[in-house]
């Protein structure tokens, strides 16, 4: 069974209409939740509609305040039973992991467990990473992979420059 540990699932027999086959798998439990950090985390709810079907989606709007460049928690938007459920928190980019910690916190708020956070990215720097775990060392992070380092501007290198912008063209 190649399912990931960290989420609930029950187990699945599916008869093949060829020979009558039987595949022996899982499904995912619906006590899952996705929550996207908008904009950029957007991008990744239809990948986890595709196989996570019906899920339930929530949002979270955190923006960077120009001068002090700390994050700034403006709207959040949950399932009224986010705190019974396991969440798989979207943020294509773990830079300095100052927003995630932002949007950790505004689901801690909510009554979620930390256990139940799963932080799913694509683009990860080691300096976000360790910041993440050491605010909040229950919760797992899924990451495809882990760049070499920010530069002055916080931007994680080599990356892909930001993320937002290059998915929805307003670069």
């Amino acid at each position: 069974m190649g399912s990931p540990k960290f989420l609930p699932v029950t187990p699945l027999r599916v008869v093949t209409p060829v020979d009558e086959a039987a595949f022996e798998g899982v499904t995912y439990q619906r006590r899952i939740v996705g929550v996207s950090i908008i904009r950029a985390g957007e991008a990744m709810e239809t990948a986890l509609r595709s196989c996570c079907r019906n899920i339930r989606i929530g949002k979270i709007l955190i923006q960077r305040d120009h001068q002090t460049a700390e994050p700034q928690l403006f709207y959040t938007k949950f399932p009224d039973d986010i705190h019974t459920r396991h969440v798989l928190l979207l943020d294509p980019m773990l830079a300095t992991g100052a927003s995630a910690k932002t949007a950790v916190a505004a689901l801690l708020d909510r009554g979620v467990a930390e256990e139940k956070i799963i932080f799913i990215n694509l683009f990860s720097s080691l300096e976000g990473i360790r910041a993440l775990h050491a605010s909040y060392p229950g919760i797992t992070i899924a990451t495809a992979a882990i760049d070499e380092k920010l530069n002055n501007s916080k931007y994680i290198v080599p990356g892909c420059g930001d993320f937002g912008d290059r998915y929805f063209g307003t670069e």
